[in-house]
């Protein structure tokens, strides 16, 4: 499996669940360029140099992980819902 985050928060919870970092993605907006710099180069996801909030961005990004990975499933992270507990 490989993770996109587009939050920081998204991006820690698929650092920590995916076997490696290099099956991490992410866009500019989930980690700065100073604290991406600062992760040791083994440790470090694949960062797009452009935020992911925008629909079409999101789409290209997902097309470039299929090519870096192709037939591999990919988990896009979701911004939770307001309505998550309404009934």
């Amino acid at each position: 499996m490989v993770y996109l985050a587009i939050t920081p928060a998204g991006l820690a919870e698929a650092m920590s669940a995916a076997p490696s970092p290099s099956t991490v993605w992410c866009g500019a907006d989930a980690i700065s360029d100073d604290a991406y710099q600062a992760i040791p180069v083994g440790g470090r996801p694949t960062r797009f140099i452009y935020d992911l909030g925008d629909r079409f961005l999101l789409d290209d990004a997902v097309g470039t992980i299929r090519e870096h990975h192709p037939g591999k499933v990919i988990w896009i992270e979701a911004p939770a819902s307001s309505n998550a507990d309404a009934s």
